[in-house]
């Protein structure tokens, strides 16, 4: 499919992710075993865990003409979900977290118009995130902050739902810094005790684990708690879509159960809440501009995962979701355009266009760069 001629408009995917270079992998992370890559590309190793890296456009060389080849120009690229930390403590976890930032912050030193870079805490360590998030924002000038739907509480040997009371001081300063907020799963076989089969963890428990995330986040209402932060789900949150009757049902039946907590439904008004459209369904697609409404909606492709929106993998190319949904007439070209484009850059700076638009090389009026 000849995608490039005809789009004219420019284009930003909210959601993917890079690979760095075997050599740029420091020494440490694989004598230990936390994380590396085979030195022929071929494979990343966690511990006794490995995956085939069945792309080669996981590494930035081969990104950039991908990148043309489907006329998508800018890339939010998040931190590796391999490298949250949820294992990890002390100096080896602070050590793995600021290669991770570092990393990601390169990028977009390299190709400050190709990628917006995100950062990534680990909410268990709390000091050191707030120092680590003061680093990223003030040092390196991150604007994207990314966070697992839950994380692992090593003193308590317990996880935690990100959205929770001791997580509040890293959401305070996140607001305080105007982030934009990435919140995406990981980790489900750690957390949940069942046989990892049929990749059942990536196609039904990280839906589950990011319906919990944003259960837990909207009923304590921390999008109307931080209203500077931009909060945007993973996978466009698809089953916290289609779970958002039972939850109204069961917080008007228990009352008892939700002492001070906020009524689902209120969160579907939010104007800081956003979802990715990585979700393989024009029919769930529409349920979720339905709920939220098509400005907060932004393209995500998950690249390159096989999981993404991603060349060679059945009939999918980038963007298949939304071109779906506009041939089966259940959104316009207009609200495609503003998904690819002006509801991404709405997610990234908020009301402050002018920060971003210059190092994008746009020079037209923010308002006229989707027609």
């Amino acid at each position: 499919m000849d995608i490039k001629k005809e789009i004219s408009y420019f284009r930003i995917n909210g959601h993917g992710h890079v690979l760095p270079e075997p050599e740029e992998i420091p020494r440490f992370m694989r004598e230990q075993e936390l994380f590396w890559i085979s030195d022929d590309r071929k494979y990343m190793h966690q511990g006794k865990w490995r995956r085939p890296i069945d792309n080669e456009t996981y590494f930035v060389d081969k990104r950039l003409p991908w990148m043309d080849a489907h006329s998508i120009d800018h890339e939010v690229i998040l931190n590796l979900s391999q490298l949250y930390g949820n294992d990890l403590t002390g100096q080896v976890l602070k050590d793995v977290i600021r290669f991770q930032n570092d990393f990601n912050a390169s990028l977009e030193e390299r190709f400050p118009t190709r990628f917006t870079p995100g950062f990534v805490v680990q909410a268990a360590d709390r000091d050191f995130a707030l120092n680590e998030m003061r680093r990223c924002v003030e040092e390196l000038q991150m604007d994207v902050l990314c966070l697992p739907t839950h994380f692992y509480h090593p003193e308590e040997n317990h996880w935690r739902s990100i959205a929770n009371e001791w997580v509040e001081p890293i959401f305070e300063l996140a607001n305080a810094y105007n982030l934009a907020v990435e919140i995406h799963p990981y980790d489900g076989p750690k957390m949940i005790d069942l046989d990892d089969k049929f990749w059942r963890f990536h196609l039904v428990w990280m839906c589950a684990q990011t319906a919990d995330a944003y259960h837990m986040f909207t009923m304590m209402n921390w999008h109307n708690k931080f209203p500077h932060t931009r909060t945007c789900f993973a996978h466009g949150n698809q089953f916290g879509q289609m779970n958002i009757g039972r939850r109204k049902q069961g917080y008007i039946g228990r009352p008892d159960l939700f002492v001070e907590a906020n009524d689902p439904e209120e969160a579907l008004t939010s104007n800081n809440l956003f979802f990715d459209t990585l979700m393989h369904d024009a029919y769930a697609l529409e349920l979720t501009i339905r709920r939220q409404g098509v400005d907060y909606i932004i393209a995500g492709l998950d690249d390159p995962y096989p999981l993404g929106e991603v060349d060679g993998v059945g009939d999918s190319y980038p963007g298949k979701v939304i071109d779906d949904a506009v041939n089966l007439n259940l959104i316009s070209n207009l609200d495609r355009k503003k998904i690819w484009t002006t509801n991404v850059l709405q997610w990234l700076v908020g009301d402050n266009k002018n920060k971003i638009l210059s190092r994008l090389g746009i020079s037209e009026n923010f308002e006229k760069i989707t027609h």
